[in-house]
C-alpha cells in the first residue's frame, strides 16, 4: 500500500462559482482549466496538486461539480475546476446546460492559457475523450492530458494503456499533446504539473511584452 501523500501548501483560496462564462470573475491573469470524465478523480487532484485538501470538494457520487468554479493560486493565476462531462444519470436537460457553460467557458474565456484533460489511466482509450480531444484541435485549444490514479496500476499494466491511448491518437495527430502521469494517493506528477503551468506562464508574458 502507498502511503498517502501530503504535499505543500500552495496560497490557494475559492474566488467564485459561475453558471456561465459572462459572469466568471474580471481578472487579467492567466487561467488553467482542469476537466475530466465524471468520477475522473478531479477533485482529489487539485486538492493534492494545491495541497489543500477541503479545496475543491470531493464525492463518491460522480457529476457533483455543475459550476465554473475559480480559486485564485498565490495571486498569480487561476485554477478554474470545471464540471465532468459524460455522466449519463444526469437529466437532458441538465446535460445540456453544462455542455453549453464548457464549450462557453473553452471558447470565450480569453485568459485562459491551457486546459489539463483528466484520464482515468486505468481505462483503455473511450470514445467520450477522444472526441473531446478532437473538438478542442478543432477550435484550437490547447490542452494537456493527466493521467490520473497511476498508482492503482502495475507499471506494466499503465505502460501498456498509454501505448494504446498514443497508437490511438497517432492515428489522426501528427504530433501527441503534453502527458503527465499523476497520482492524487502518492503526489506523482505534482512538480511536473506546477512546473507546466509556470512555464506556459513565462511564455505567456513574454508574448505579451
Amino acid at each position: 500500500m502507498s502511503s498517502v501523500f501530503h504535499p505543500p501548501n500552495l496560497e490557494a483560496h475559492f474566488v467564485a462559482s459561475s453558471t456561465s462564462v459572462a459572469i466568471c470573475p474580471v481578472s487579467g491573469l492567466p487561467e488553467f482549466a482542469f476537466i475530466g470524465r465524471s468520477n475522473v478523480g478531479k477533485s482529489s487532484l487539485i486538492n493534492m496538486l494545491t495541497g489543500r485538501k477541503g479545496l475543491a470538494k470531493t464525492s463518491s457520487s460522480p457529476g457533483k461539480t455543475r459550476l465554473i468554479n475559480h480559486f485564485s493560486i498565490g495571486d498569480t493565476w487561476f485554477l478554474v475546476d470545471l464540471p465532468g462531462f459524460g455522466y449519463a444519470k444526469l437529466p437532458k436537460t441538465e446535460r445540456e446546460r453544462l455542455r453549453k457553460m464548457i464549450e462557453g467557458y473553452l471558447t470565450k474565456r480569453e485568459n485562459l492559457v491551457c486546459t489539463f484533460l483528466l484520464i482515468d489511466c486505468r481505462l483503455e482509450p473511450q470514445q467520450i475523450d477522444l472526441e473531446f480531444m478532437e473538438w478542442m484541435a478543432q477550435k484550437e485549444l490547447p490542452f494537456v492530458l493527466l493521467f490520473t490514479k497511476t498508482d492503482k496500476l502495475s507499471s506494466t499494466k499503465l505502460n501498456n494503456n498509454l501505448a494504446l491511448y498514443k497508437k490511438e491518437l497517432l492515428k489522426s495527430w501528427e504530433e501527441l499533446p503534453l502527458l503527465l502521469l499523476t497520482s492524487a494517493e502518492t503526489g506523482k506528477g505534482r512538480q511536473e504539473v506546477l512546473d507546466a503551468i509556470a512555464e506556459m506562464i513565462t511564455s505567456t508574458e513574454g508574448h505579451e511584452r
